[in-house]
């Protein structure tokens, strides 16, 4: 079974190693430096620059249509033969939110509530990025109900740094 995994920039290391991912998605600013694990390959890890924020802020990137795009893109061409691993700097908005647009493209007949739902299940901290599900809702075509599922499961639990947790694919 095809399945995401979701943590920390601080997980991602063994992260890598106790789910045997293959295909990474970093989620972080552009200062931020991250080492590519030695059993992903160049082409098999997505960088995505982006500050976690929904709304511009000077000295930030904010999440945009051309991140959002390569992570659908990215995710379509993965293969499923092992499991990708998706990370943020703290597991719990940027990452959460990638995994999610990632469940919605992957399955597009799947009810968008139903994937939100296992995400809150999997992960009480969870609390999706809402400038990533916006723009992935319209690329996707589902309408606003990506948007509106994330607003059903309302805000995770504080926490400094997430739990790391998994999305099976059905």
């Amino acid at each position: 079974m095809s399945r995401l995994h979701v943590c920390s920039l601080a997980r991602a290391p063994d992260m890598v190693r106790e789910t045997g991912a293959r295909s990474l998605v970093t989620l972080l600013d552009a200062e931020t430096p991250v080492a590519r694990p030695s059993a992903i390959a160049p082409e098999r890890h997505l960088r995505l620059s982006m500050s976690d924020i929904v709304m511009a802020l000077d000295g930030h990137v904010p999440p945009g249509e051309a991140h959002v795009a390569a992570l659908v893109d990215f995710t379509l061409r993965w293969d499923r033969a092992a499991p990708m691993l998706i990370h943020c700097y703290a597991g719990v908005s940027r990452s959460t939110a990638a995994a999610f647009i990632a469940a919605c493209a992957l399955n597009p007949a799947r009810d968008e509530f139903e994937i939100a739902a296992v995400l809150r299940q999997r992960s009480p901290t969870a609390t999706p990025n809402g400038r990533l599900v916006a723009l992935a809702d319209s690329m996707l075509r589902r309408k606003g109900r990506m948007s509106a599922a994330v607003r059903e499961i309302g805000r995770g639990a504080d926490c400094f740094e997430g739990v790391p947790f998994a999305l099976d694919l059905l």
